[in-house]
């Protein structure tokens, strides 16, 4: 449909992967060369930056791989929530699907024999080896696309707060077209881009926990399965200010949470801080 063409390179605008005349840009050439979505592709590149490129190619490779999480047999629900919980990370469920990946390595390299082993480990942590093992294969292309032109691959931190910080902002500036706001204290999500609400889908870290993040970056909405975002992870209004392009921001349609990151702007700026020293 010519709307969902016009918002195809609206997008592809916002994320600089055009230049003036609507052609690729030098950037948007880069981003083109990864076989993922023109975010994801923003977010590996912005990793380099960041120095996360080890971290954000986990990821990569696991939200492009079939969900990972299986849905338990009548009955264990629980113990199924139970497993899932020891991957757990309070940074929110793109650091889960990392230390899941990290794990199902780990396995694999203390098992005599692999794949019994891997099939084994996966079905005790009611984890899809298939998906894993797709995730593997990705994750390993991938690797061989940044080789062969040239980028950098940081070495891996994972888990101190440099890092995690770092994955945000990574994954902030391809997504920061993904950002919902709590409205209600109880899991109602509003999204930025439009008035649809959504809730957190069921595989999520968050998911039947006490503490709901108020501003989250979601990896995508699933109209299909009652309207859910699925991978979700936290993350701070300044945070967003400072990464998400001001034009894109400016197009925003009024809504409460917009009006809350244009007082965010106005404080984080120097006119209102000098203004308020006054005061």
């Amino acid at each position: 449909a010519p709307e969902s063409l016009m918002q195809a390179l609206e997008d592809l605008d916002y994320l600089a992967a055009l230049d003036n005349d609507g052609n690729l840009s030098e950037f948007g050439i880069i981003m083109s060369e990864f076989p993922l979505d023109p975010q994801l592709s923003k977010s590996i590149l912005a990793s380099c930056e960041f120095e996360c490129v080890d971290e954000m190619l986990t990821i990569a490779a696991m939200v492009t791989a079939p969900n990972c999480f299986l849905h338990a047999p009548p009955g264990t629900e629980e113990i199924a929530l139970t497993c899932w919980r020891k991957f757990s990370h309070p940074a929110g469920d793109h650091f889960t699907l990392i230390n899941v990946f990290n794990a199902f390595k780990e396995a694999s390299a203390n098992s005599a024999s692999q794949y019994y082993s891997n099939k084994k480990w996966c079905r005790d942590y009611f984890l899809s080896c298939s998906a894993l093992r797709m995730a593997e294969i990705i994750r390993a292309e991938l690797v061989e696309i940044m080789k062969r032109i040239e980028l950098p691959i940081s070495e891996p931190n994972f888990g101190s707060k440099e890092n995690i910080l770092s994955i945000k902002k990574a994954l902030l500036t391809g997504y920061f077209m993904h950002i919902a706001r709590d409205i209600d204290g109880s899991g109602n999500y509003l999204m930025l881009t439009h008035k649809q609400v959504a809730q957190l889908h069921p595989f999520s870290s968050y998911y039947n926990t006490r503490r709901v993040p108020e501003w989250v970056l979601f990896h995508e909405f699933l109209v299909s399965e009652d309207n859910s975002i699925r991978v979700i992870s936290e993350i701070s209004p300044d945070l967003f200010v400072e990464l998400a392009p001001q034009y894109y921001f400016n197009n925003l349609p009024p809504s409460e949470s917009k009006d809350i990151l244009q007082e965010v702007i106005n404080h984080l700026s120097p006119v209102s801080a000098m203004k308020e020293e006054q005061k």
